[in-house]
């Protein structure tokens, strides 16, 4: 048995917030690009929206998002969730998971039930894309690469508008109610 005198430190609990990893390996958030087109964890559609009575009634394909977490989940272990836009005008790129409709909170609901069924923890990492943003796809959902400057994050990609003061407050209420999404209605243990 190894005492906690030689235990590494990189093996010791460490209390983040409210809850209490056992070691201090966290899962970095991976962008995985497997949320369908409506932004929604992939394969979780309207008919999970009612409770589930077992984990054999969602399908195979219902499945990859909640099985992609729950492999990496285990007792006291922190992962973070993929970058998730706080709203259709913060997105900009397809297919990655939103956190602002009913269906996507839902869809992330499956998820942390999932990863805390394991013992584990999950915060959700929130984004805005600003710059970095594809201007076809936000422009498909009526929306604008915005920034809090007109500089391009490269040559061959659209200069964005200027988000003006007022903007810039509406996307502090966004986060904030991202957050509130995440924590009180799909369960997340944090955010970032």
């Amino acid at each position: 048995m190894v005492s906690s005198a030689s235990t590494p430190k990189l093996f010791t609990p460490l209390k983040v917030g409210d809850i209490t990893l056992q070691h201090r390996i966290v899962m970095a958030p991976l962008t995985r690009f497997r949320a369908n087109d409506e932004h929604v964890p992939q394969g979780v559609s309207r008919r999970l929206q009612k409770p589930l009575r077992l984990q054999s009634d969602i399908t195979a394909s219902e499945k990859i998002a909640v099985e992609y977490y729950s492999q990496r989940a285990s007792p006291g272990t922190l992962l973070i969730s993929e970058a998730t836009p706080i709203s259709a005008a913060a997105g900009g790129f397809p297919n990655i998971p939103g956190i602002y409709t009913d269906d996507q909170i839902t869809g992330w609901r499956h998820v942390t039930d999932a990863v805390h069924a394991k013992g584990g923890f999950i915060y959700l990492q929130m984004w805005a894309i600003g710059r970095a943003a594809r201007e076809a796809v936000l422009a498909k959902d009526g929306f604008e690469v915005v920034s809090a400057s007109d500089i391009p994050i490269s040559e061959d990609k659209a200069v964005p508008r200027v988000l003006a003061k007022e903007e810039i407050l509406e996307y502090v209420q966004r986060y904030a109610q991202a957050a509130k999404n995440a924590v009180e209605k799909a369960g997340f243990d944090g955010v970032e």
